[in-house]
């Protein structure tokens, strides 16, 4: 089991966690002789209890199970609603109280470790088991997103489905079922139905490694939101992505909402020369200043036009909130 514990988590919970990964590797949610929420009942809700009882009453409820009990919510509701609603608790949390004190960055950094332990709760499978009785397929193919986007892939989804009891199995052809893809979703598919090459797959090859590139800056700026840390190797670039992280509400755990955000930062061509005339827009440059700034510093020639023009074409979702 993959499991970050996050720097600063509560010791007793981190002791609980590395617990619960040694003893886990048999228990998962389909399984009958191991299920994995009689171990969260075992050895990680006794944990959750003890820090909810020694936080003040201001910071209880921000925990997920802080009035039933952690492993009795999971029961009633699942573990991905769980993890769903504690990653809401956590932005109202950011949102409202956090100052950033040690009980405070102590209490982020607990419910960040839970919300990791609880989505690899939601996605394990047995080592060796069938999604579903007279489900066939391979379980053990590669499970998550699609390569392109924050969407699950069409595998992903479909075991999703039936660990859900949403699908049955006789709903899908055998035919069906050998053709869904472990590593894309239904709209970055390779071909579509009719045989033909995918236009959205080809435009998820073209712009890979700038999608893989956003999505590293995305993951540490929210990792740390408080200061630049994008670690671009340019200083205006990480501006860029620490003011406009601020404005938002992400958090490191919301991994599809950033894999989609990054994807639409390079379907739409957005480039490192836009996020600089972006900022220093923000900073209060004109775009004759802008253009100077930077022909002056990057070595490549740029007129106030080419700045008006590029900042047309950024989507408005990715300006800075003002002096745009």
């Amino acid at each position: 089991m993959k499991i970050t514990i996050w720097e600063g988590c509560d010791p007793t919970i981190t002791t609980a966690i590395k617990i619960f990964i040694e003893r886990g590797s048999p228990y998962s949610i389909a399984s009958r002789r191991y299920p994995i929420l009689r171990l969260v009942q075992e050895v990680i809700y006794p944990a959750v209890a003890a820090y909810i009882n020694s936080l003040p009453l201001s910071h209880k409820d921000y925990i997920s199970g802080a009035d039933i009990g952690f492993s009795e919510l999971i029961k009633k509701v699942g573990f991905n609603v769980v993890a769903q609603a504690q990653k809401l608790l956590l932005r109202n949390f950011i949102l409202t109280l956090d100052r950033q004190t040690s009980l405070d960055k102590c209490l982020i950094a607990t419910i960040e470790s839970l919300i990791e332990l609880v989505s690899e709760c939601a996605s394990k499978r047995p080592k060796k088991s069938s999604p579903a009785k007279g489900v066939t397929i391979n379980s053990q193919r590669k499970l998550g997103f699609c390569e392109f986007c924050g969407n699950q892939t069409e595998y992903s989804q479909f075991i999703s489905e039936i660990s859900e009891y949403a699908a049955n199995d006789i709903e899908y052809s055998d035919h069906e079922k050998l053709v869904l893809s472990h590593r894309y979703c239904s709209n970055h598919k390779p071909k579509l139905t009719d045989g033909q090459w995918n236009p959205k797959y080809r435009q998820g090859k073209r712009s890979s490694e700038q999608f893989n590139k956003e999505l590293i800056r995305l993951r540490r700026q929210c990792a740390k939101p408080n200061k630049a840390n994008a670690n671009s190797g340019d200083r205006l670039i990480d501006a860029y992505f620490f003011h406009w992280i601020l404005a938002q509400t992400l958090t490191p755990a919301d991994i599809g909402e950033l894999r989609n955000i990054a994807q639409r930062m390079a379907d739409s061509k957005f480039s490192d020369t836009k996020k600089r005339i972006l900022i220093l827009i923000n900073q209060g440059f004109n775009q004759s200043e802008v253009a100077q700034i930077l022909t002056g510093n990057y070595h490549f020639s740029m007129t106030r036009q080419a700045v008006s023009k590029a900042l047309a074409s950024v989507r408005k979702e990715f300006h800075i909130n003002n002096h745009i």
